[in-house]
């Protein structure tokens, strides 16, 4: 424990959240780090994608039952989020390594994924219930799905602009603080406790940016990926607490064009009937 203290406290004088330039971690461990993350962030998008073109963008929650919809919803989760909290994430693993070794090792890293993956787990039941709620109040009554888009970019933006975003973006993107704060953590189950911790500030920092996907579609590629760019940026960009507010702007902007333009709520509107079913 003294040990990876220590190190973390050694490792902290660098700004650079990836590592480069003599941070978190060496250059060669970087870029094996990151070509694994690569190795797991590429399948959960062929995964993502395959799934959307199947699917479509329809409202609500697409006829999915809830565990269907959570193994999607963990998947897209795993391609959006994966390379902006692997710094963190790799580090901590890499300590984890010097204090244990052969299964106890393995034991320590599955409680930290198990404890972040319970958040957004947590977060996508949220999300369905929200989803079917609005799926059924649209199919009830489809004008209603004008001023629910514009409810949600209107919440997304005041989000944005929020102490909570800009509480949970600051912890985010100053990795060293994070580390220095768990290697205090005690037992027991101390390593789902810290993947519990980050994974509830990296869902608070991202709150804002999924309600959009309620009116834009959970199903939209598109918007998927312009999203997990955000969220890159937000997190690892010098720049990054700037590009919040501006997504922030842009988000109340929608809200008031929501309810006149269609074309901003694919999620929200009935799919057209097909020939077939014509």
């Amino acid at each position: 424990m003294r040990h990876f203290r220590t190190s973390v406290l050694v490792s902290a004088r660098s700004p650079a959240p990836t590592g480069s330039g003599g941070g978190l971690l060496p250059t060669r461990e970087l870029a094996v780090a990151w070509s694994l993350v690569v190795l797991i962030t590429v399948p959960a998008w062929v995964l993502t994608v395959g799934q959307a073109r199947g699917m479509g963008v329809e409202p609500g929650t697409m006829g999915l039952a809830l565990p269907l919809f959570l193994l999607l919803w963990l998947a897209m989760m795993a391609a959006m989020m994966l390379p902006s909290m692997a710094p963190v994430a790799l580090t901590w693993v890499r300590g984890l390594g010097r204090r244990s070794s052969g299964w106890s090792r393995a034991g320590h890293i599955v409680e930290f994924v198990g404890g972040y993956l319970l958040v957004w787990t947590a977060f996508g039941l949220l999300a369905y219930v929200a989803l079917d709620f609005t799926g059924d109040l649209v199919a009830e009554h489809p004008t209603a799905g004008r001023w629910i888009g514009a409810g949600a970019f209107l919440l997304a933006g005041l989000y944005q602009l929020g102490p909570l975003k800009n509480v949970c973006l600051r912890h985010c993107r100053d990795p060293m603080s994070q580390l220095v704060r768990y290697a205090g953590f005690r037992q027991p189950a101390r390593e789902l406790r810290v993947g519990l911790h980050h994974g509830g500030y990296c869902a608070g920092c991202c709150a804002g940016l999924m309600v959009v996907l309620i009116p834009l579609g959970v199903m939209n590629v598109a918007v998927m990926a312009g999203l997990a760019v955000v969220i890159f940026v937000e997190k690892l960009w010098s720049r990054g607490p700037l590009l919040a507010g501006v997504v922030g702007v842009v988000f109340l902007v929608l809200a008031v064009l929501a309810p006149f333009q269609d074309w901003l709520l694919p999620g929200l509107q009935e799919p057209a009937p097909s020939m077939s079913d014509m």
